[in-house]
């Protein structure tokens, strides 16, 4: 069951799956209820945790990069992209983090 966490391609798919969840509460909850509700607190309490869980994928996507021994211009930056974009990274796992051998 949690076979997932002894690797690090796996739990680059969970920090993915964290910080694509993080951004659209952020985006989809969080902001509208900033300033359409005037209450800031979820945006105070979300914001830090995403920012965090941004900066963990960036750093263990170029760790996967370089065991995998992925070539930049084919996979690293599509990934490294993907967390910028609302919904990216769980189209990036299904796309390309699933399909990795370990």
């Amino acid at each position: 069951m949690f076979s997932i966490f002894k690797s690090q391609l796996g739990r680059l798919r969970i920090i993915s799956y964290l910080e694509g969840t993080s951004l659209l509460i952020l985006l989809f909850i969080a902001v509208p209820l900033k300033y359409f509700g005037q209450n800031p607190a979820l945006v105070k309490a979300v914001g830090p945790v995403h920012g965090a869980l941004f900066l963990w994928f960036i750093l263990n996507t170029l760790m996967v990069a370089i065991e995998q021994h992925w070539k930049f211009r084919e996979t690293t930056w599509k990934v490294l992209l993907a967390c910028m974009i609302p919904f990216g990274t769980f189209y990036i796992d299904h796309q390309v983090l699933r399909k990795v051998k370990l």
